[in-house]
């Protein structure tokens, strides 16, 4: 079924934002500016998004297939010339490097209010009753077994091409879990969908925003608070041996860009600085991609169409 896509209730850029813009030299829109598109469908509408107000502000737009690990030298180097949907909790190494030595650039909070740790469906709670505490799941581990971790309990990862967190907390907290990646974010809903169809036991990594927490009924597991401090000093945590034995730090969700972004397109530069969006405002649209099985761009198209109000004025103020 065909959902209505909802009318934004709130501007994608608030007042103060626009209140420092200013109208900007276009640049180059000779050359394409090449977007990165990541793996997960709430990047893929933010990206499309993006790339509708560039155009219309009077630019080529290049939509470039990206590995989120890897993506940041192709950046560093002008291959790549934005990513609009990053998340600090799941960047590498080598993007910090980068843009400590100034080769990538910041450009500020897209304005999700995300959120990521271990998730179970709500009928877990009946086979492992100290749920959402943590510490059950050390008391519960058999009850999430499967034939290919007995005796310890399932734990599924997040795509080995983001990262291994759900392996490094377990580990850290001594859960007796053993963490398999999952394939994608397609097999991590797929698991969702197949688990919750049969009531089988289910504990995984991810995310919000995504229209799967309320889909499958899926709860956080209530984890020792995520700190700066749990990841670098051994005493903060429940064990005083090791760091990172606690939750996902609230997770910042930015924009970063190649460093020349700015004087070869100055008013792109601007538009995308000044965009945010809200999960009140993406969550809708992952839905009718993920659920109803619409394509990305034609449920992007008509969220634009239905909330021109929310991002025209973010274009006028970089251009006129």
């Amino acid at each position: 079924m065909k959902r209505p896509l909802a009318t934004a209730t709130a501007a994608i850029v608030g007042l103060s934002a626009l209140s420092f813009a200013h109208a900007a030299e276009l640049g180059a829109t000779d050359e394409p500016i090449k977007l990165a598109v990541n793996e997960w469908t709430g990047q893929q509408i933010t990206t499309r998004i993006a790339g509708h107000m560039l155009e219309q502000a009077g630019y080529k737009v290049q939509y470039v297939t990206a590995g989120y690990q890897n993506m940041w030298q192709a950046m560093a180097d002008g291959d790549l010339d934005a990513a609009v949907e990053v998340w600090a909790s799941n960047v590498p190494q080598s993007y910090h490097q980068l843009h400590d030595a100034g080769k990538l650039e910041d450009l500020g909070a897209l304005g999700l209010d995300a959120r990521e740790g271990f998730v179970y469906p709500a009928y877990m709670e009946e086979s492992c009753p100290g749920l959402p505490d943590w510490t059950a799941l050390a008391e519960c581990a058999a009850t999430f077994a499967t034939v290919e971790t007995l005796p310890e309990g399932r734990l599924l990862d997040y795509p080995g091409e983001w990262g291994t967190p759900g392996a490094d907390r377990i580990k850290a907290l001594g859960l007796p879990f053993r963490a398999i990646p999952a394939g994608s974010e397609g097999a991590l809903v797929a698991e969702f969908r197949a688990a919750t169809a049969q009531k089988a036991p289910l504990l995984a990594v991810f995310w919000q925003p995504h229209w799967a927490l309320d889909a499958f009924d899926l709860h956080f597991v209530a984890l020792p608070e995520g700190t700066e401090a749990c990841y670098t000093d051994p005493a903060v945590g429940p064990d005083p041996d090791v760091t990172g034995d606690c939750d996902f730090i609230p997770t910042r969700v930015f924009k970063a860009a190649w460093p020349g972004l700015k004087e070869k397109w100055p008013a792109a530069h601007e538009i995308l600085s000044n965009l945010t969006l809200s999960v009140e405002q993406q969550q809708p649209l992952m839905g009718a991609v993920d659920v109803d099985g619409r394509q990305t761009p034609e449920v992007v198209s008509e969220w634009l169409a239905a909330n021109e109000s929310a991002w025209r004025p973010v274009v006028q103020a970089a251009v006129e």
